[in-house]
């Protein structure tokens, strides 16, 4: 087991480096201490310090075994004797005991009496009203017209292709548009899969040429980055930017991943790893599937296991499991623990993105004083396309059975919240360059009023997230934009549409190009032509 029952507990164990005695259930034995320092950076309540190059558990522990998981020599050790006086935290998977007048390990609930409040008070909208960014005038919100088909200003000095004027809501208002050369640009492929792709910071290459890098994993999906100004920059500059295009312009494109997979992806599309198409994304972590479809694994067996690559799930052990009043098998599982019921999974090509190809392989070892023959268990993974059913024989062996009514409800539950699979984009790009000149003469004048929202930006039409910060960068969802609406030039850059809305009266005060304004009623004289539909 993990957590180790200690007996005949040695001096140590009680007291603390000067013999004063500790009310703690967590003790660091010195014998196996070598005063890394581990513990004492990463105890969330700084409680742990280091005394003659040993670590010591000071006042106030929680039992929140921070210490526990990131020691590297096994020195820490639960007594699992309730810390006197204290109050078990239900409110996360750690379930800290609180003692009296102090609070768990995430500070937010405090021990008032034996009951846990919050630490601060409820807000309301109004408390925070005055930190939140300011709302754009509604008359600005969409522009006049898009810089789809518009031109580009070049050289930089010279005036937008089309600065257009018009009257909403009785005041002027102003569009300025241009398709902009962005060098510095990316994009963030979303795809939604439980398959190992490869590993973080794992370069991504389109026709054999690196044009980006795996760069995290977020909920249940992979996500790579494409382009950005160094590789546009690099050997590979022309690649990578036909495959930002491409991906915005939700074309099929073919990437690979070095010691990884191979993948199809089109933005708004399933993705296909390794020739396999995906048709769900997963409903949650291992953990998140045991407590949404906890009255469904109740009745489905005995136990019911979850494998998945970030948290598989025990239920039996699992809090969800515990709130039903389930009562803990004898089952110990081969990944590593990370709290009760919860354990850190291995990512590969086997269930659930695991590395388990046979799911009893997750099986660890079986107590017999806990766990009977005839005992059933229930794996499945998060999607529920892989699940099995299986008895404990005599033998204390699982052998395959029958899916119970019971079993198959809970996977059909499981199935039917389950999301299509997609492969989504967000492309990022920087417009706080020399692009700035086309639309006014004073560049900062409007960088920050893009930032106060007396400007809108937009792509394409469509609504963008303006990061924080210096520079005008933001996201836009290319789902939103109309397909074809990228491209690229051998600069390389990505040419992308870009809209400035605002009043003019502002645009006056940024040193806008006044003179080169026309009202929208002229646009036909000047090339404009309607495409869409009446």
């Amino acid at each position: 087991m993990l957590l180790m029952l200690q007996r005949g507990l040695p001096a140590w164990e009680n007291t603390n480096a000067q013999g004063k005695e500790l009310s703690n259930n967590m003790k660091i034995d010195p014998e196996k201490c070598n005063g890394c320092g581990l513990c004492v950076r990463d105890c969330p309540l700084r409680i742990v310090r280091l005394e003659s190059k040993k670590a010591v558990i000071g006042e106030g522990c929680v039992a929140c075994q921070t210490c526990f998981k990131v020691c590297p020599r096994q020195a820490v050790i639960e007594l699992q004797t309730p810390i006197p006086g204290s109050t078990m935290c239900g409110k996360c998977p750690v379930a800290c005991q609180i003692p009296e007048g102090q609070t768990g390990a995430c500070r937010r609930f405090e021990n008032q009496q034996g009951d846990l409040l919050r630490t601060r008070p409820l807000l309301t909208y109004q408390d925070v009203a005055a930190s939140l960014a300011p709302e754009a005038r509604l008359e600005i919100k969409p522009p006049l017209i898009t810089a789809i088909g518009a031109g580009g200003t070049y050289p930089d000095c010279v005036p937008a292709p089309y600065i257009v004027t018009d009257r909403r809501n009785g005041v002027d208002v102003v569009t300025v548009v241009t398709e902009a050369p962005l060098s510095y640009s990316s994009i963030k492929v979303k795809i939604d899969t439980d398959l190992a792709v490869g590993p973080e910071g794992a370069p991504v290459k389109f026709e054999g040429r690196t044009v980006g890098m795996v760069e995290t994993e977020e909920y249940g999906s992979k996500i790579l980055c494409i382009g950005g100004v160094n590789r546009l920059t690099g050997k590979a500059g022309f690649a990578a930017a036909r495959a930002v295009a491409a991906i915005a312009n939700r074309e099929a494109i073919e990437l690979t991943v070095k010691g990884g997979a191979n993948l199809e992806i089109q933005v708004g599309k399933a993705p296909v790893v390794n020739k396999k198409r995906i048709a769900r994304m997963r409903v949650g972590c291992g953990s998140a599937t045991a407590g949404l479809f906890a009255r469904f694994f109740e009745q489905a067996a005995d136990e019911v296991i979850v494998l998945d690559s970030h948290i598989t799930s025990l239920f039996t052990h699992h809090t969800a499991g515990q709130f039903l009043g389930k009562k803990p098998s004898g089952l110990r599982l081969t990944y590593r623990l990370s709290t009760p019921g919860r354990y850190f999974g291995n990512h590969g090509d086997g269930w659930g993105g695991t590395d388990i190809q046979d799911p009893l392989d997750i099986i660890a070892s079986i107590d017999k004083n806990l766990t009977a023959p005839g005992a059933t268990l229930l794996i499945t993974e998060t999607t529920g396309e892989r699940f099995a059913m299986f008895r404990l024989n005599r033998e204390w062996r699982f052998e395959p059975m029958e899916m119970s009514d019971a079993a198959r409800t809970a996977i059909q539950a499981i199935s039917e919240t389950c999301q299509e699979s997609l492969v989504t984009a967000l492309f990022v790009g920087g417009v706080g360059g020399s692009a700035r000149a086309g639309v006014v003469k004073y560049p900062l004048r409007l960088t920050r009023a893009v930032h106060s929202q007396r400007a809108v930006l937009t792509c394409g039409g469509a609504p963008v997230f303006v990061l924080p910060g210096g520079g005008i960068t933001f996201y836009v969802d290319v789902q939103q934009v109309q397909k074809g609406a990228f491209t690229w030039v051998p600069t390389p850059a990505t040419v992308v549409p870009v809209e400035y809305t605002m009043l003019v009266e502002d645009y006056e005060t940024m040193g806008g190009h006044i003179e080169a304004m026309k009202p929208f009623a002229a646009l036909a004289p000047l090339g404009y032509r309607h495409v869409g539909p009446d």
